[in-house]
């Protein structure tokens, strides 16, 4: 295999912290590389040296020669007074440089040059490069080209750093974080993209379904060593496990053999001869080996939250817009004990301002939310807590509380509740302006669940945590005896914790579902069954099965249609293929790079319309097909 990338004894410290030392490892031509590491050990860090934007301490990287670099920081970084279509020119890369170089010989008088530049231009198509760059944003539903990135959201700005990776066509794609702050469309969108391809991938993320999909090699930072799996996340998780098996044993082996050796070194004080100098070397040896520690997964930690009564909340016709963008329109809903709620939906669509008009920091035009008496609100915010850099992990715990109250008695301390999200008690009297990104994110998340909340409201708080953070958030909230709402991008988070959605489609709909993600998932239209078939779907169905009112069983019976829903039937299959074939048309022409901007415009808006309507004729074509 053709070698693109070769890190050799890269070693990179920050302060008196090394982030990682003698580090190994290289990426070879079709290969989709995952990453995987805790946090604070300097995954984005290792990926900015990768990317030119940060330089290592020791050791070298070596890429191929002439290899095109596509590069997705974790944050991007953009002046806000561009335009999005300037963005994609602004970072420089190779067309964008050579663009410039072009520009400014035409510029010049004496043109010197010129022909060498537009052989290399016609090598590169940078003659299509803004055709390109408008095609891809559109596909990322970025339509207003001529917009300021200063009136975009995080997640429009995401987005646009990744257009703007893509648009260069790299050979090598390095990815930090790329599902942070997108909506799950544009995830699976990027997801379906990625794993198509034939690209070269290097990627650090958390969210496991997209590890799972996309990568054939896991690459894992730990022990201070480098760990190379050569499968996908689930196939790293078996090999993992077996590996820690295998360890575990070694070092009881070697744990048996070192009490033998300490009585022996015990036992001779005097100077040794030669020929026991080895054994004396080869106990230290012994002793590091002994010493070693495999990382168990913490074990589940069930505490007790405060009393909540059977009245929780009521939302009463809620009504909530800004201008012409409405986000809830006479909603209702009565919430009951210890439900466990995901909210998902595109970005803009009102999911964070629900949250926040429930909790009384946004109100609304119309309609209330009535709370119970004896609910108490834990709040995690995108925005995140604000701490005092200068304190200490512990200090700032302890300000919010000493002790945790498990039940029946038994109480964890600040330090010990630290712990069990793996703050080490080394780590924990750090000062917070030493923590990562991560790290102060699981901090914020301490403070919120110290706090015995019995109504916990969590807006992301799956981004920037690593796996085995989300493992312990998860365990966390299933043994949780209150109510939960999340909102997530995260798919196998939301799979793992909730127990029914609300789905929110936009101008102010809101749809109920009673399941998981992945179960809602199934059926939308990519996966439902082919129409003249039974469904066969083993997936959770509605417990009712109601179908505009009617019950799909009469007295425990499954009743037949109506003449009127098998007209609507047979009108549903034909409506269904109009509108796939129209999808399919939109997209071809989007992908196929000969459209004039106002044809990209034009059919980009078009595109979420047909995605709308093909998943409503779909649900209620699946619904009717209960019924037979």
């Amino acid at each position: 295999m053709v070698s693109y990338l070769q890190v050799q004894n890269l070693t990179r410290s920050v302060g008196d912290k090394t982030l990682f030392s003698n580090l190994s490892f290289g990426v070879c031509e079709g290969q989709k590389v995952g990453l995987i590491a805790q946090n604070g050990t300097g995954k984005s860090t290792l990926l900015n040296i990768l990317g030119g934007k940060d330089q290592a301490d020791e050791g070298q990287v070596v890429f191929r020669n002439d290899l095109r670099i596509g590069y997705l920081e974790q944050t991007p970084d953009y002046p806000l007074d561009l335009t999005v279509i300037e963005a994609c020119f602004w970072h420089g890369n190779e067309t964008t440089n050579l663009i410039r170089e072009y520009e400014t010989c035409m510029a010049s008088e004496s043109q010197e040059g010129l022909q060498d530049i537009l052989d290399r231009m016609e090598q590169q198509k940078a003659w299509d490069y803004e055709r390109r760059a408008q095609t891809i944003l559109s596909q990322l539903y970025i339509t207003e080209f001529n917009k300021l990135l200063s009136q975009l959201s995080g997640g429009q700005l995401k987005r646009v750093a990744l257009a703007n990776t893509l648009i260069m066509e790299p050979d090598l794609l390095i990815l930090d974080e790329p599902t942070n702050h997108l909506d799950l469309q544009m995830i699976e969108w990027l997801e379906n993209y990625l794993s198509r391809s034939n690209i070269t991938l290097l990627m650090v993320t958390h969210d496991r379904y997209f590890l799972d999909r996309v990568c054939s090699v896991i690459i894992e930072l730990a022990d201070e060593t480098v760990y190379t799996y050569h499968g996908n996340y689930a196939y790293y998780l078996e090999q993992r496990a077996l590996r820690q098996e295998v360890a575990r044993a070694e070092i009881a082996r070697a744990s048996n053999l070192y009490r033998t050796e300490l009585e022996w070194m015990r036992r001779m004080p005097q100077a040794r001869g030669h020929k026991a100098r080895y054994r004396e070397e080869a106990f230290y040896e012994l002793e590091k080996q002994a010493h070693r520690r495999i990382e168990e997964q913490q074990v589940r930690l069930e505490m007790k939250s405060t009393y909540i009564g059977s009245k929780i909340f009521e939302a009463e016709y809620v009504s909530k817009a800004y201008g012409d963008l409405v986000l809830l329109k006479d909603f209702y809903y009565n919430f009951s004990r210890y439900e466990k709620l995901g909210i998902v939906g595109n970005n803009g669509t009102g999911k964070s301002t629900f949250v926040k008009m429930l909790l009384g920091l946004v109100k609304p035009d119309s309609g209330r939310f009535v709370v119970g008496e004896t609910v108490r609100f834990g709040y995690y915010g995108q925005d995140g807590m604000q701490f005092d850099e200068q304190m200490k992990v512990i200090d700032a715990v302890r300000k919010t509380a000493e002790y945790v109250d498990l039940g029946g008695g038994r109480k964890l301390s600040a330090m010990q509740f630290l712990q069990h999200f793996m703050f080490s008690p080394q780590q924990q009297q750090n000062y917070i302006y030493k923590l990562s990104g991560g790290e102060k994110r699981r901090l914020y998340l301490c403070t919120i669940l110290m706090q015995s909340p019995n109504f916990l409201v969590l807006d992301e708080p799956t981004n920037d945590l690593d796996i085995t953070s989300l493992q312990i958030l998860e365990q966390y909230l299933q043994d949780f005896h209150g109510c939960v709402i999340i909102i997530s991008h995260d798919r196998y988070f939301m799979d793992k914790v909730v127990d029914h959605l609300f789905v929110f489609k936009g101008n102010g709909i809101v749809k109920d579902f009673p399941g998981n993600y992945t179960q809602y998932r199934s059926l939308t239209p990519d996966p439902s069954p082919k129409r003249g078939e039974k469904n066969e779907s083993t997936s959770p169905k509605r417990p009712a099965e109601v179908v505009n009112g009617q019950s799909s069983t009469v007295n425990g019976r499954k009743r037949k249609m109506s003449f009127r829903e098998k007209q609507e039937f047979e009108a549903l299959g034909k409506e269904i293929d109009d509108l796939e074939n129209e999808k399919a048309d939109i997209e071809a022409a989007l992908s196929s790079g000969a459209l004039c901007t106002q044809e990209i415009i034009d059919l980009s808006k078009r595109l979420p319309i047909v995605n709308d309507l093909l998943d409503e004729k779909s649900m209620r074509w699946l619904e009717l097909s209960e019924i037979g």
